[in-house]
């Protein structure tokens, strides 16, 4: 479990396809220290959970690979991740952690994309829009994570959505990399999907 608050800008230093291309090995360099990463961690990358399968230090930096296997190559963003793709890191929740954020699972359910980019002072505000089976779960003044980020939804119309990045969240994650057309990773509030399945139910 994560919260959606970024504690790390990672890197993707090397991608290697492997079975068949049903599998990508990734390497990402992170700033974590690299003792206190072990095999079998999870860490969310832009939102998806993945497992540390190997770590290391080279060139003075941290490093940890993951491999991101058919399901989640097909059904997020990282089936366009290459070399030098910066991406928003996330350590697994531990007991007694801040609950700075909302409960995120790591498990994306689809993918955002960008319709407008409105550059404010020092903010921006984003209009993104979703495919109907997800849109029924964000309203106004819930909560969405989006590439990993924890965030506020303002406005909801239809399928569409917006949310606005104040400057602390621009300065220490990858939004700021956002532009018109942009794909990005879409959880929606587990509490939303849980009460619309109670509602169904009834």
């Amino acid at each position: 479990m994560f919260t959606g608050i970024v504690t790390d800008i990672g890197e993707i230093v090397s991608l290697k396809p492997t079975a068949q291309g049903q599998l990508h090995r990734l390497r990402i360099a992170c700033g974590y220290d690299q003792a206190t990463i072990a095999d079998g961690a999870s860490i969310a990358c832009n939102g998806v959970c993945l497992t540390v399968v190997a770590s290391g230090i080279a060139d003075g930096r941290t490093w940890f690979d993951v491999d991101a296997a058919a399901e989640t190559l097909g059904m997020t963003t990282a089936k366009h991740w290459s070399r030098g793709t910066r991406l928003n890191l996330e350590r697994a929740l531990k007991i007694g952690d801040e609950l700075g954020g909302h409960i995120v699972a790591g498990h994306a359910d689809g993918i955002a994309t960008i319709k407008t980019r409105d550059d404010l002072p020092g903010m921006a505000r984003f209009e993104l829009s979703t495919i109907r089976e997800l849109a029924r779960f964000i309203a106004p003044k819930g909560s969405v994570t989006l590439d990993g980020v924890s965030l506020t939804v303002n406005t909801v119309d239809d399928v569409a959505f917006s949310v606005l990045i104040i400057p602390h969240t621009l300065s220490v994650t990858a939004l700021d990399g956002w532009r018109t057309g942009s794909e990005v990773n879409l959880e929606v509030d587990l509490m939303a999907r849980y009460a619309a399945r109670l509602s169904e139910m009834r």
